[in-house]
């Protein structure tokens, strides 16, 4: 396939380490990557982005064929993640690195976030408003090594942390497990 067919999408959605994997291996994605985006630091490290003082949020970055699966089917999927709801961040993390946003790269992206919002917040499966931003891409800082593909790496840890902080079973209660 050419790069040329390949777009990126960035989505954040709290910890980017729960973030990889629903969209890893799926046909069509060819790269996931774990990173820092919204910020106005260069080249920040996870330490600062933790300390709430560069503006960024823990975000993925993923380079898809649109041929293959669809901007609407990563959107879908992005919202399965998270709970759209919560504008303080996600689950245990808290904080605006920890906030949910859709950085759109073009216009139809932007025109299909909006819609895909819409769709959710007119659909009342939650009985809160849905806080998650849409925001222009700014440029995309990928975070250290060791965050890379970090449920492969460290599963075990992984796992527990997805249970411990609640996303898994706000994913069971509201999505019925898809991830």
């Amino acid at each position: 396939m050419g790069a040329e067919k390949l777009e990126k999408a960035t989505f954040a959605g709290g910890c980017f380490w729960c973030m990889v994997k629903p969209f890893d291996e799926q046909p069509g994605i060819e790269k996931v990557v774990s990173g820092y985006t919204g910020g106005a630091k260069e080249n920040p490290t996870y330490r600062e982005v933790c300390s709430e003082t560069t503006g960024h949020f823990e975000a993925v970055q993923i380079t898809f064929d649109p041929e293959t699966f669809s901007y609407k089917k990563l959107l879908d999927l992005f919202w399965q993640q998270i709970d759209p709801t919560d504008p303080g961040g996600q689950f245990h993390d808290r904080g605006h690195s920890y906030k949910t946003a859709i950085f759109y790269h073009n216009e139809e992206q932007r025109q299909l976030a909006e819609e895909s919002k819409h769709l959710l917040e007119s659909s009342n499966k939650f009985n809160k408003p849905i806080a998650t931003q849409i925001l222009a891409a700014k440029p995309f800082y990928e975070a250290e090594e060791y965050h890379q593909g970090y449920y492969k790496k460290n599963s075990a840890h992984y796992n527990r942390y997805r249970i411990g902080s609640g996303r898994e079973a706000f994913i069971q209660e509201h999505w019925g497990g898809k991830n």
